[in-house]
C-alpha cells in the first residue's frame, strides 16, 4: 500500500496483549489511541493476549472494541495479526472499522519502501512452534476450531499458553529471527528496512548490504520500568523514532 501524502505521522506498535487482568496497560493503550496525533496507526500483531474467535463477548473485549471503534473514525488504523490473536476475522474487522494486513505487507512511506511482519514467521528455528503455526493457521483447523463452543475454545486456549509458559521456561536458547530469512524477504519485496514484533526485543539490527530491521517493543505498563512504546514515523525528517509513553 501507498501511504497517502497527508499522511505526516504513522504509529507502529505491537504485543500489547491486551487482557482483563492488566488494567493498567489496557488504560495506557487506550489513553494512546485517544490522544495520538498520528494520522495512521498500525498493529502489528499480538494486540490481545488471546482471541479465540470474533464471537468473544465479554465485557472487557467489549470495552477493546469501542476504543478501536472510536479511533477508526478519526483515523485509518490497520491490523495485521500475530501467534496470540489469529483468529482474529472478518467480522471483527468490520465491527471496530479496523483494516486488516497480510503478514507480509509491503508500505511505501515516503521515500522508502518498508516491509511490515508481526515477526513469528521469521524465527525459524523454533521447529516446535513452526510446526505449531502451520497446523493453526490452516483452514480446516480453524474451521474445526471455531466450530467448538465458546467455553471449550477459551479453555483450549488456556491450555496451550500454559504449555507456552512451560515450554519457554524449559529452554535455554533464545530463539531469534533468522538473518538469512529476514534479507531474503526483503529482497524479495524490494524493501530495505524491516518492520516487525514478536521478539519482545526491541531495538535496531544492522543486516548488511544496506539492510537493517527494527523490532517493536511489547507493552507492560506494571513492568519496572514500564514497557509502553511506539515507533514513530514522520514526513518532516523521513525518519523513524521511539516514543516512550507514560503509564
Amino acid at each position: 500500500m501507498i501511504a497517502p501524502s497527508n499522511w505526516r505521522m504513522v504509529d507502529f506498535l505491537s504485543d500489547v496483549h491486551l487482557d482483563a487482568s492488566e488494567a493498567a496497560t489496557f488504560n495506557a493503550w487506550s489513553k494512546h489511541l485517544n490522544t495520538t496525533p498520528a494520522d495512521a496507526l498500525f498493529i502489528l500483531g499480538d494486540l490481545f493476549e488471546v482471541w479465540v474467535g470474533d464471537d468473544t463477548q465479554d465485557p472487557f473485549h467489549l470495552q477493546c472494541m469501542d476504543v478501536l471503534r472510536n479511533t477508526a473514525q478519526r483515523q485509518p488504523v490497520f491490523f495485521m495479526c500475530g501467534n496470540r490473536d489469529f483468529l482474529v476475522g472478518t467480522h471483527w474487522l468490520q465491527s471496530t472499522g479496523v483494516q486488516g494486513l497480510q503478514d507480509p505487507a509491503v508500505l511505501q512511506l515516503g521515500v522508502q519502501k518498508v516491509l511490515l511482519s508481526h515477526g513469528d514467521a521469521l524465527c525459524i528455528d523454533d521447529t516446535d512452534y513452526m510446526a505449531f503455526r502451520q497446523q493453526v493457521r490452516s483452514n480446516a483447523w480453524q474451521g474445526a476450531f471455531l466450530a467448538k463452543p465458546l467455553s471449550e475454545r477459551q479453555q483450549i486456549a488456556k491450555d496451550l499458553r500454559a504449555q507456552s509458559k512451560s515450554r519457554q521456561q524449559a529452554q535455554t536458547d533464545y530463539v531469534d529471527v533468522d538473518t538469512k530469512t529476514a534479507r531474503n524477504w526483503l529482497n524479495e519485496n524490494d524493501c530495505q528496512l524491516l518492520i516487525h514484533g514478536h521478539t519482545h526485543r526491541p531495538g535496531t539490527h544492522d543486516l548488511g548490504n544496506g539492510l537493517s530491521r527494527m523490532v517493536l517493543s511489547d507493552w507492560e505498563a506494571l513492568a519496572t520500568p514500564p514497557k509502553l512504546e511506539v515507533l514513530r514515523w514522520t514526513q518532516a525528517s523521513q525518519q523513524f523514532t521511539r516514543v516512550t509513553l507514560n503509564a
